[in-house]
């Protein structure tokens, strides 16, 4: 049977078509190698450079590196605001893969509190480039020693080391310096809206607030770079390349901290606001605000409870009240009138007028509307110069009366009232010097002639701030020399030593430039009688002085008093007293410090506000100073950028 089969078997045929079959396979062979040879040269050769960059990219990383922030200090050396190490644990955010995971895996070597994580979240959605984003702060060394014998278990998750910004004096200088903080999304939108954001790829805070947020650009310097091969953990194995970060600059302030620290302590658990300045180019030697806050709280992110405290304490202790405490200036305001008054010959120095203690607007009924003096039986015969003595209320009612709402605007804003003052920190308000287009749009009605009579004695729709009632001082002891008041002194450049110090722009307004010596005299003069004359709202505190010196008290109210009401401070509440202004100078001739406080609800500008003053200038121009002097800590520049005390 077999034999049968073989028989009719076609042996050419089968291998015609063995042979066939084999030539086709091999044509496809030599097709699919062709095509593997053209790939191969696309991939070799046309398309070398694109993934060439496209290897080195995955071994080779540009990592960025954050400058050293420059430190800020007082005028005689010592230290404000500096760095101080910490060590961190951070993750490079495209290292780590799934965040919940990570954390959870770390709970069992490291602790966490919920505030942590909360504000590690807050930082790892938006970080920055190729950069870590740190989880803890501040790690102790058996955290650190705990994690390294574990830390081959977390790729991407590294101890570093991290510059901390630290304030000394805390409380103390907390709204001059402001602070920083973590970089959030508000801050990246303006950084990239600025073009700026790039410079901050490996930088974790950012000035939030006073000469750390109005300087950010001095103190913050130029961010570096280090090529380096990583591995495929993310490991750095070789340094390629590295270009060192510029540093930022270090800021020297006009501020003189033991001065600060006196007035701060003076002013004690009282609300309010000091001001003390240089007249001879404004330059501010001590800004107090209280109550305060500690801004380290801040650097690395502040609880929620604790910043739930701040919002809710009622004494309000985020505000700057040097700057936007708003507050009718009062009795202060009353040598710069009369430098108006005089000008505009509404009043000469021989006007005399006889003050009952009460005063109307002339022509009108006697049972018409009535503005009181402080002194219910009157001041009797007085001249400006002792108006400005015993701050008689009705004669600078005649003479705002006199003057108009339009005059004393003019004039009142030269003084730089209802202006910014041009202070070096963002946190400013202009406050308000009224005037008739302000108070339609605000009001929709029109401006009537009693809206004038409180304006003469700094109440009514007039308040100012603390800075702008220095300024105004400044201004006038100056005989109508503008200048802004301003925090830095000079830049120091810690990789030169070298020091830039800072130009101080006075300008002679054209108003001013018409008003005569005497007519400035004749004001400065009646401020000197204030403190050291028979009659002088301040005679009591400044009784005794070795020194002679200028101020005006003045006394804002808080709530106005109903007809026939009387003012009677035993039966009211603290919130409800007036409060207490002081502005000053000394010495008399050549003036050195011009200072200005408001103490709220402290009941009277001479029964609070001189007292303070009287120590300020005893401890500035006495022995104190002397002594305080002695005890100074400087700091001295050396050429490797370093900064040292000695």
């Amino acid at each position: 049977m077999s034999s049968n089969k073989n028989e009719f078997r076609d042996f050419k045929e089968e291998i015609g078509v063995f042979k066939c079959r084999a030539f086709i396979a091999f044509l496809c062979m030599i097709v699919l190698f062709g095509v593997l040879v053209a790939n191969l040269y696309n991939l070799q050769v046309v398309q070398y450079d694109s993934y060439q960059t496209l290897s080195i990219n995955n071994r080779i990383k540009i990592i960025p590196i954050a400058p050293t922030r420059g430190q800020i200090l007082d005028r005689n050396g010592v230290l404000l605001a500096e760095n101080r190490p910490i060590y961190c644990l951070s993750i490079l955010p495209e290292m780590v893969g799934n965040v919940d995971s990570l954390l959870e895996r770390l709970k069992k070597y490291i602790d966490f509190k919920t505030e942590q994580v909360r504000s590690f979240r807050e930082r790892h959605e938006y970080p920055l480039n190729y950069h870590h984003v740190i989880i803890l702060n501040e790690l102790t060394e058996k955290q650190i020693a705990h994690f390294s014998v574990n830390q081959y278990k977390f790729p991407g998750v590294s101890v570093t080391v991290v510059l901390k910004r630290h304030y000394p004096y805390g409380k103390i200088l907390t709204h001059v310096l402001g602070y920083v903080s973590h970089i959030n999304e508000h801050d990246i939108k303006q950084l990239e809206k600025a073009g700026k954001l790039k410079n901050y790829q490996a930088t974790n805070n950012i000035g939030k607030l006073g000469v750390e947020r109005y300087y950010e650009d001095l103190l913050h310097g130029t961010q570096g770079y280090e090529k380096v091969e990583v591995n495929s953990r993310g490991r750095v194995i070789r340094r390629i390349n590295y270009v060192p970060p510029v540093d930022g600059k270090d800021l020297v302030l006009n501020l003189d901290v033991e001065l600060q620290k006196y007035a701060y302590n003076k002013l004690g658990n009282r609300q309010g606001s000091a001001v003390v300045i240089n007249p001879q180019d404004n330059s501010i030697l001590a800004m107090v605000s209280t109550p305060s806050y500690d801004p380290n709280l801040f650097v690395n992110g502040i609880s929620d409870t604790d910043y739930r405290l701040l919002l809710k304490d009622p004494a309000h202790p985020l505000i700057n009240r040097s700057t936007l405490g708003v507050y009718p200036p009062a009795s202060t305001v009353k040598p710069f009138m009369a430098v108006a008054g005089l000008q505009e010959k509404v009043i000469t120095a021989q006007t005399v007028r006889n003050d009952h203690g009460v005063w109307r607007i002339p022509g009108s009924k006697p049972n018409s509307k009535a503005w009181r003096d402080w002194k219910r039986w009157g001041h009797g015969r007085v001249d400006v110069t002792r108006a400005i003595e015993e701050s008689v209320d009705s004669f600078f009612y005649q003479v705002a009366f006199d003057l108009g709402i339009d005059r004393i605007s003019k004039w009142m804003r030269q003084f730089g009232f209802g202006q910014l003052s041009g202070i070096d920190i963002h946190e400013e308000t202009r406050a308000n010097m009224p005037t008739r287009d302000w108070k339609f749009t605000r009001h929709h009605k029109p401006w009537y002639k009693g809206d004038t009579v409180p304006i003469g004695i700094g109440q009514g729709y007039w308040t100012a701030t603390p800075i702008q009632i220095a300024k105004a001082t400044s201004v006038l002891v100056n005989h109508g020399t503008v200048m802004p008041p301003h925090l830095l002194k000079a830049v120091l450049d810690p990789q030169t030593c070298s020091e830039k110090k800072i130009k101080v722009k006075k300008e002679r307004l054209p108003l001013f430039d018409s008003v005569s010596e005497k007519n400035w005299l004749i004001s400065i003069n009646a401020m000197r009688l204030v403190n050291h004359g028979t009659h002088g709202s301040g005679r009591h505190a400044f009784n005794g002085t070795q020194y002679v010196s200028g101020g005006k008290s003045g006394t804002a109210q808080v709530f106005g008093l109903r007809k026939n009401e009387k003012y009677n401070s035993m039966t009211l509440s603290k919130q409800l007293l007036d409060h207490g202004l002081y502005t000053a100078f000394a010495p008399y001739k050549h003036p050195k410090f011009v200072a200005t406080v408001v103490i709220e609800h402290g009941n009277g500008g001479a029964r609070v506000g001189a007292p303070f003053i009287r120590h300020v200038f005893d401890y500035l121009l006495l022995d104190q100073g002397n002594k305080r002097k002695k005890n100074t800590v400087f700091i001295h520049c050396q050429p490797t950028g370093v900064v040292t005390s000695g």
